[in-house]
């Protein structure tokens, strides 16, 4: 059995949908702080069957969980504090995200004013539709990109 320390603050990402905790890493940027993190891929889980987890060392508030709210709605955030969980998390979908997307249509005004922010508003709450704010282009939230931005 694995065993991984527990940390003094900061969160747990619990109920990752298996094989997408590194999605998350980079989309958070975890890879550009000094945060300790650890990544659990794989664990065994009676309601998932695998699931994934993400611990980080950090100040809570410092993450946008926007990201992961879009990405893995369902995942739990688990805020720590001297070593215990202080507060359960459960994520709804952001009304508005933005630099978590790239709109990918060519005719975009992003794509030609490269230094305006990608913005995409929340237009179906029921069917998790966000559209880019320029164009209009559709995605869909939890539908992960291969492509880190």
């Amino acid at each position: 059995m694995l065993n991984v320390g527990k940390i003094e603050e900061g969160i747990v990402l619990d109920h990752i949908e298996a094989g997408k905790a590194m999605l998350i890493y980079h989309y958070l940027k975890l890879d550009r702080t000094e945060y300790p993190v650890a990544i659990i891929k794989n664990a065994r889980s009676e309601a998932m069957t695998r699931k994934d987890i993400l611990k980080v060392e950090c100040d809570p508030d410092s993450l946008n969980l926007d990201v992961i709210a879009f990405m893995a709605p369902s995942v739990t955030v688990n805020v720590i504090k001297g070593g215990e969980i202080v507060e359960k998390r459960q994520l709804h979908l952001p009304e508005e995200i933005t630099g978590v997307l790239k709109c990918h249509n060519p005719r975009c005004i992003t794509s030609i004013e490269q230094e305006l922010p990608h913005i995409f508003y929340l237009s179906d709450h029921t069917r998790q539709i966000y559209r880019c704010r320029y164009c209009e282009e559709r995605y869909t939230a939890g539908v992960l990109e291969k492509r880190y931005r």
